[in-house]
């Protein structure tokens, strides 16, 4: 339905995404994965017509939309990274301006209001101020604004940044509801793995610019079919320890967080009594060593060096 041929954005002598290439099909929904300044939102901005590319081209139906992109306005929706409300009006008002802009009016509109209203969870909340919603109602109605048009693809620009457990958990179970009840088409980018991993059907992860993974979570996943996380929880960070860590030839990845270390190994290697050992002659405490399946987390790690929120 969409797809992206080695689209690059230069600006001045830097590369914010360099020959990225993607498609997402009809009714399916793709997550984008990558940390802050991986270029997802300049990848985003691309796909909708919003910022032209240095090179390569975006196709809708096989049809280049960069000088007509007139077919891809129509059937898009867009919610973006940065609130974008009028703060001073309504939850009504807002949607009431919104979908005049989409040439929505009179009754139609209204009715795309009360249904958006609804869908979004802010019907009691219609003739409120928006300055006055906490975070996590302001993104709901960013998505209502998204919707009002009826969108045949809904892309969503890390949609859950600084919100609460409460609403994140909403918005999300929301993409879900229209995915399945309107077939509707999905790309959702953030740097939380969780949610990727729970929505998607594919994923696309990028990092610096570029694209450095693709595939449904199983592939992606089985980049480590080789290999095995092992997490130590530590009562105290040791930097020779770590670093004794990072000089085994046979440790593949390290990362430490507060009190916990993760090393990434090939499947084979038994490193446990060895770990033990490391940590006496550091006078280390390790109250526990875990041997887990790999997570896209690993996966990410595996291929850049460090954790996604790095």
């Amino acid at each position: 339905m969409l797809e992206l041929v080695d689209l690059s954005k230069k600006y001045k002598n830097t590369y914010a995404v360099k020959n990225m290439n993607m498609f997402i099909e009809k009714g399916e929904i793709v997550g984008m994965l990558g940390p802050n300044g991986a270029g997802k939102s300049t990848t985003i901005s691309m796909l909708s017509s919003l910022v032209e590319p240095t090179n390569g081209d975006v196709l809708l139906l096989n049809k280049s939309i960069l000088k007509n992109p007139s077919p891809l306005r129509k059937i898009v929706g867009i919610v973006p990274q940065e609130i974008a409300l009028y703060s001073e009006l309504t939850a009504e008002e807002n949607l009431q301006f919104f979908g005049r802009i989409y040439r929505l009016k009179g009754k139609k509109l209204q009715q795309k209001i009360d249904e958006v209203l609804e869908q979004i969870g802010l019907s009691d909340r219609r003739k409120d101020i928006v300055s006055k919603f906490s975070g996590g109602m302001k993104r709901r109605l960013n998505i209502g604004v998204a919707m009002l048009h009826n969108p045949e693809i809904l892309i969503m620009d890390e949609p859950t940044v600084g919100i609460d457990p409460q609403s994140r958990n909403y918005i999300l179970e929301t993409v879900k509801r229209l995915n399945k009840e309107k077939q509707m088409t999905v790309l959702y980018t953030s740097h939380y793995m969780e949610e990727v991993e729970y929505l998607c059907d594919r994923i696309y992860i990028m990092d610096q610019g570029s694209l450095i993974a693709s595939g449904s979570k199983d592939e992606i996943k089985s980049i480590l079919s080789s290999e095995k996380t092992i997490v130590m929880k530590v009562n105290r960070m040791d930097p020779t320890f770590i670093q004794l860590l990072k000089d085994n030839p046979v440790i593949n990845q390290v990362i430490t967080s507060e009190k916990e270390i993760t090393i990434i190994v090939p499947k084979e290697v038994n490193l446990f009594s060895k770990l033990i050992k490391m940590a006496e002659e550091q006078n280390l405490e390790i109250s526990s060593v875990d041997v887990k399946v790999p997570t896209l987390e690993d996966v990410f790690l595996h291929l850049t060096g460090r954790a996604l929120r790095d």
